[in-house]
């Protein structure tokens, strides 16, 4: 619990709207060397992300994988484009491992 920032409790978890989404289609962002535009189908609908994993993953590596999307996170402006959410990862020292789930289930199913 050493790198434990702050204890939340359960109300404050359920504010994060966390659901699962399979990934439809990538590019790299123009003018940048990390940055990715990824389409992920959430289920209703599709969610465009910006992230900063193009070190770890070419975009033919994501493509149909499902992962865990944070979507109530306020939009932001990234290199000129919208993001909508931010996928979950994993870090240690140089790696990186996107958070995905051990079956096939449903895009748009919440995370709880």
């Amino acid at each position: 619990m050493s790198d434990l920032i702050e204890v939340i409790n359960i109300r404050e978890f359920k504010r994060l709207d966390v659901r699962i989404g399979t990934i439809r289609q990538v590019e790299l962002v123009s003018g940048s060397s990390k940055l990715l535009q990824i389409q992920v189908d959430i289920g209703d609908q599709t969610r465009q992300i910006i992230s900063g994993i193009a070190e770890w993953y070419k975009p033919d590596e994501l493509l149909g994988m499902q992962i865990a999307v944070l979507i109530n996170l306020k939009p932001a402006k990234i290199f000129g484009n919208e993001s909508n959410g931010m996928l979950l990862a994993a870090e240690s020292g140089s790696e990186l491992s996107l958070i995905t789930v051990d079956k096939k289930i449903p895009n748009g199913a919440r995370v709880t």
